[in-house]
């Protein structure tokens, strides 16, 4: 019987870009091949490079890719994109991702009987980059990190916790599963669902995500109040001890606090 139902959801994948020229083409090649049923939702925030255009020649050859513009965060795209969708359920995954053959494959069997489901995301590129592990915040008894690069909700359970607040920089994939657990849920995790997600490519970029996920920790905390007991520091310390690990947590902590007495605002658009 299960078996039978896992075969039957419909899931909706979606994906939120703006500038993936390079990267778009794998990431569709990656998903226009997983087990049916599915649509393949992109929510561009007008990208200025051709994006559109390699979008649209997957089109040509798959009714099942569709294509929208929205600006706004991420969070924004996001809600946006499974306002669109049809799926009995919705898979989020990067524009910089590509998908193991069986990632929609296993992530349905684990919808058929579980409401949020995690993949495991395993990092590629510049190899000091890919050892670096997150920084994980424990709640009620859930990993709440695991990101929306390979995450998976139950749609009518996303609907009822409110779908992503879009208010938040970063950091909106966690303040989603805090939620969701909130209102009981439980988040299991499929080590067979595997996405492979690339390191960012330059020092830059790398510390600027540092910078920006530092702002959205500190998001988190004005929305939910001290969520400090719920991090593993003497884990995080343990595990990350190289120069990027430090750099990183240094970035971070300038992000968080930046964010305390500014308040930026990064949307896509």
């Amino acid at each position: 019987m299960r078996d039978h139902f896992a075969f039957s959801v419909f899931i909706s994948v979606v994906v939120t870009v703006r500038n993936e020229e390079r990267n778009i083409g794998d990431l569709l090649d990656s998903l226009v091949t997983q087990e049916g049923p599915l649509e393949i939702i992109i929510v561009d925030a007008y990208s200025t490079d051709r994006t559109r255009e390699v979008v649209r020649g997957y089109q040509e050859h798959y009714d099942f890719v569709k294509y929208h513009l929205k600006g706004g965060t991420i969070g924004a795209g996001r809600n946006f994109g499974v306002e669109k969708s049809t799926g009995e359920a919705v898979a989020f995954i990067d524009g910089d991702c590509i998908a193991n053959t069986f990632w929609l494959k296993n992530l349905r069997e684990e919808l058929s009987i579980s409401k949020v489901v995690a993949g495991k995301t395993i990092q590629i590129g510049y190899h000091a980059f890919e050892d670096l592990e997150r920084v994980e915040l424990i709640y009620k008894g859930f990993d709440i990190t695991f990101p929306t690069s390979n995450l998976a909700y139950d749609k009518a359970l996303f609907q009822s916790v409110g779908g992503f607040d879009e208010w938040f920089i970063t950091a909106e994939d966690i303040d989603l599963n805090l939620r969701a657990v909130e209102k009981g849920a439980r988040i299991v995790y499929r080590d067979d669902a595997v996405v492979y997600h690339r390191t960012r490519g330059s020092f830059y970029n790398f510390f600027k995500q540092a910078f920006w996920n530092g702002a959205g920790r500190k998001q988190l905390t004005m929305k939910h109040g001290r969520l400090w007991q719920n991090y593993r520091p003497g884990e995080m310390f343990r595990q990350e001890t190289t120069i990027w690990s430090l750099s990183r947590l240094a970035m971070a902590l300038l992000g968080y606090v930046g964010y305390k007495f500014f308040g930026w605002d990064r949307s896509e658009n």
